[in-house]
């Protein structure tokens, strides 16, 4: 057992670095994604600050409500690139050779998974420094900012392991991109710009009750707001760790499929 967890850490390591290293090669791939995010901020700051004058929000500033919204959406947006890489690989036939060799099919795909993680930190980390020249107060401090960008990076690995295992059963890059997309409801199917006690349409609720999304919100916004509270970490916690579980089981699953075929 010793062994097998050493192996699939040293595996993980290696496939990790080499999926950084193609990363690196090409460090303005990120510029797309970080601009829309940022684009979300500006323009939600800008045209709808002034509903944080409603007393539902107990005079918190609107910018610290909608940071979530535009951090998140990056997210989503740049999950893709999780499973673009893979999709280099299976096209220079980097899977074939793989299968001749006894590496761990989770760190197969746990590796640009963990690698878009990381890429994901860099841009939140970027988003909150440009929240901060808006006026940005977090009332958690440094560490709450860590905190934010940290769940941030959870969700995101979550929505990487999806991307990788349309990528795996696709083995198209362009079709791989297009599925992430249909994540983006759910940023409006939630309390993204009012609180979810002000959301008057019941249809609209239920979904927002039932929708993960509404939680890691919620967990964001607890340290963006009211400081350090434990009920909506847990729950923020408890979505990005199942969601996470359940698209890294699939993406595995799928490597293993992938690779008897290669």
């Amino acid at each position: 057992m010793k062994t097998y967890r050493r192996s699939f850490f040293r595996d993980l390591l290696v496939l990790t670095k080499r999926s950084i290293l193609v990363t690196l090669r090409v460090p303005f791939a990120i510029i797309p994604n970080l601009a829309i995010s940022l684009f979300f901020l500006l323009v939600y700051q800008a045209g709808l600050s002034g509903i944080g004058s409603i007393p539902a929000f107990g005079g918190a500033h609107y910018l610290n409500f909608i940071l979530p919204v535009a951090i998140v959406s990056g997210a989503v947006g740049g999950a893709g690139g999780s499973g673009q890489a893979l999709i280099r690989d299976l096209e220079t036939r980097y899977f074939t050779k793989l299968r001749l060799t006894p590496v761990s099919r989770t760190a197969l795909v746990l590796a640009p998974m963990i690698t878009g993680m990381l890429q994901l930190m860099v841009q939140s980390t970027l988003i909150m420094i440009v929240a901060y020249f808006m006026g940005l107060q977090v009332p958690t401090g440094i560490l709450g900012a860590i905190a934010v960008i940290l769940l941030a990076s959870g969700w995101g690995l979550a929505f990487a392991g999806y991307a990788v295992a349309i990528a795996l059963r696709s083995g198209n890059g362009q079709t791989a991109q297009a599925a992430t997309f249909i994540f983006f409801p759910l940023l409006f199917l939630s309390d993204t710009f009012v609180p979810l006690s002000l959301i008057a349409s019941s249809w609209l609720k239920v979904a927002s009750t039932i929708n993960p999304t509404t939680y890691v919100f919620g967990a964001m916004r607890s340290i963006l707001i009211q400081g350090w509270q434990a009920k909506p970490l847990l729950e923020g916690l408890l979505a990005i760790a199942v969601l996470a579980a359940i698209t890294l089981i699939w993406a595995a699953t799928t490597a293993r499929k992938t690779l008897r075929r290669a």
